[in-house]
């Protein structure tokens, strides 16, 4: 039986639901959840809550949902009684003036090796570096950008790359596992924290959409990590020039085409379904005698 442990979980995104999910499997729910405000969305600016809102309306779990982490929040927050704050993928800065309010402090579930791949996107980075020595930490959050002392960490070795919302869930499934395992020693106060080494940290960007673009003639490999890294936004993506009615040179068209699965094998990239700008999804073989083959 898991000791009794209150705790508030601050998060937004599907990463944070599987957290969530292996946490629950453990016996741990929490007393309440803070995210991010519900978002207008797609064409018709439907406004949505975030995945972490939906998943604990589901539960009956207590929904924060402030604009702001200001001073009249944090009050709010004190009088939840929590043993400690938990952080997964919340999408917001959080003040020093919130972390510090639990007696057992603000853990992160971090998809990296810290102190590798601080920052926005960690998992995609590891996909583009083809770093497949990877792992999840579990670390106290400080004032700093994942600058935290390590309170635990898994490592997990990658065989091939899937896309990244698969990699996405493979994380953080491992991270909640690893964050049950090691709360009740954490907050019995048997676990030392460790400082990062900080000389050897290495930090990764938030990417564009422009970052998705690929070059057909560039190496296989470093492609098909791109389609992966890419694989839920922005898409890897690369541009043709085209003649919808088959017409004359000067009607060619630049369109983008955004390729949406793809497989390495055998040393080669094999492309296997793409959306051309203005059409639908279908697949390679297709495109290419609609596209290009005319």
């Amino acid at each position: 039986m898991n000791p009794q442990i209150t705790f508030l979980f601050f998060g937004s995104s599907t990463m944070s639901i599987y957290v969530l999910d292996e946490l629950e499997k453990a016996g741990y729910l929490p007393a309440a959840v803070v995210t991010t405000p519900d978002k207008h969305v797609g064409r018709k600016q439907v406004l949505t809550p975030t995945p972490v809102k939906a998943w604990a309306i589901k539960k009956n779990i207590p929904v924060f949902a402030p604009q702001k982490l200001d001073a009249h929040f944090a009050d709010t927050l004190k009088n939840t009684k929590a043993d400690l704050f938990i952080v997964a993928s919340y999408g917001k800065i959080i003040p020093e003036t919130v972390l510090s309010i639990p007696p057992q402090q603000t853990l992160n579930v971090h998809p990296s090796l810290l102190p590798k791949y601080r920052g926005a996107s960690p998992l995609q980075s590891a996909i583009l570096n083809d770093d497949k020595h990877t792992g999840v930490t579990i670390m106290k959050i400080d004032a700093l950008m994942d600058h935290g002392p390590i309170v635990a960490q898994k490592e997990i070795f990658v065989s091939e790359w899937p896309t990244y919302g698969e990699f996405e869930e493979m994380m953080a499934r491992e991270g909640g596992k690893l964050l049950a395992e090691i709360l009740p020693h954490w907050v019995a106060g048997k676990i030392t924290e460790k400082e990062q080494d900080h000389a050897s940290a290495t930090s990764c960007p938030k990417f564009t959409k422009e970052d998705g673009e690929i070059h057909l003639n560039d190496d296989d490999y470093l492609n098909f990590r791109k389609i992966q890294a890419f694989n839920e936004w922005p898409q890897a993506y690369f541009f043709i020039e085209h003649s919808p009615t088959g017409g004359s040179e000067g009607a060619h068209k630049k369109i983008r085409v955004k390729i949406t699965r793809a497989s390495f094998t055998d040393g080669k990239l094999d492309i296997q379904t793409v959306i051309p700008e203005g059409s639908k999804e279908m697949a390679y073989a297709d495109f290419v005698r609609g596209y290009i083959k005319k």
